[in-house]
């Protein structure tokens, strides 16, 4: 069962060749789940706006947060498997870390409202006292099929591929802080969104509970990004730098690294198998020939 808000969108594109029981609108979902506690084993809970930029405070919260808690009151209730989307968002610049311990969600100082509303529904979970009945999965940058509808929030690769092929050159960002990183060296820990569909898939049968980061545990920087991107298009690597938007300077990060110490300790100590993810240019190089240079973005 599929859960979405398409209203007048093109979204209803990601569905095509996709497997599944029913589709129906957040706004009717409630009223859909009356009766239906003993039909349900788990809930995965993805949805969100995820644009770093809006400054709709209300909408967010509403969106973000608040359908959130309701959602997870429902699920905790009649005791479904509930997995949620937090987000590495909630890091902020980095300066605490990137640890996925409990003890550290309330000192957190995320950039930007999408950030604080992730941050926003751990808390609330943590208060409550319910971490260790809920699995919460602080996705890294995650890039690749089906990711059309995100717009400017696309990936790096989704942008720089059609501008490759037609002009031979793509631009970055110059640095907002070039004390610490040299234009286009700003690092990201990108993560390919097939392993990260496994990942989460997994938790459904995993005995595992609380927060936990998902991302390859190693940073590249986005000119290491923009090489893969050309390398996969067998193209020479042509890149110029460009200031960065007045309204993302302050609201992004500038380097994000998932701590993966967690993760790993407690796979190890329960004997579970962690699937095998892709290399970066691995997951490009799949991305962009097998999808992008397709037209098949939706």
């Amino acid at each position: 069962m599929l859960v979405d808000d398409i209203q007048e969108t093109e979204k209803w594109k990601n569905l095509r060749r996709k497997k599944f029981f029913d589709i129906i609108s957040k706004h009717d979902l409630f009223s859909f789940l009356e009766g239906r506690e003993k039909d349900i084993q788990a809930f995965i809970h993805l949805g969100a706006c995820s644009d770093t930029t809006v400054t709709n405070g209300d909408y967010v919260m509403e969106n973000n947060y608040r359908y959130s808690v309701r959602l997870a009151e429902y699920a905790l209730t009649h005791g479904h498997r509930f997995i949620y989307a937090s987000s590495a968002a909630t890091y902020g610049d980095g300066s605490l870390g990137f640890n996925d311990d409990h003890d550290v969600i309330d000192e957190l100082k995320p950039l930007n409202l999408y950030g604080f509303s992730k941050q926003l529904f751990d808390m609330w979970l943590k208060e409550r006292g319910v971490l260790n009945q809920v699995v919460g999965l602080k996705y890294f940058n995650i890039f690749g099929p089906n990711e059309d509808h995100k717009k400017r929030m696309a990936s790096l690769v989704y942008h720089m591929t059609p501008k490759i092929i037609t002009e031979g050159k793509i631009s970055l960002f110059k640095s907002s802080e070039p004390n610490r990183f040299a234009d286009g060296d700003q690092c990201r820990d990108f993560f390919y969104v097939k392993d990260a569909v496994a990942i989460t898939c997994q938790f459904l049968d995993w005995p595992l509970s609380g927060i936990y980061n998902v991302g390859r545990g190693g940073a590249k920087t986005w000119n290491e990004l923009a090489s893969a991107t050309f390398s996969a298009l067998n193209l020479k690597k042509e890149i110029e730098y460009r200031p960065m938007p007045k309204d993302l300077i302050g609201k992004y990060q500038n380097y994000t690294c998932a701590n993966m110490e967690k993760f790993d300790r407690h796979l190890q100590e329960k004997e579970l198998i962690k699937p095998k993810v892709h290399t970066l240019d691995e997951a490009v190089r799949d991305y962009v020939c097998n999808y992008l240079i397709k037209d098949e973005t939706w």
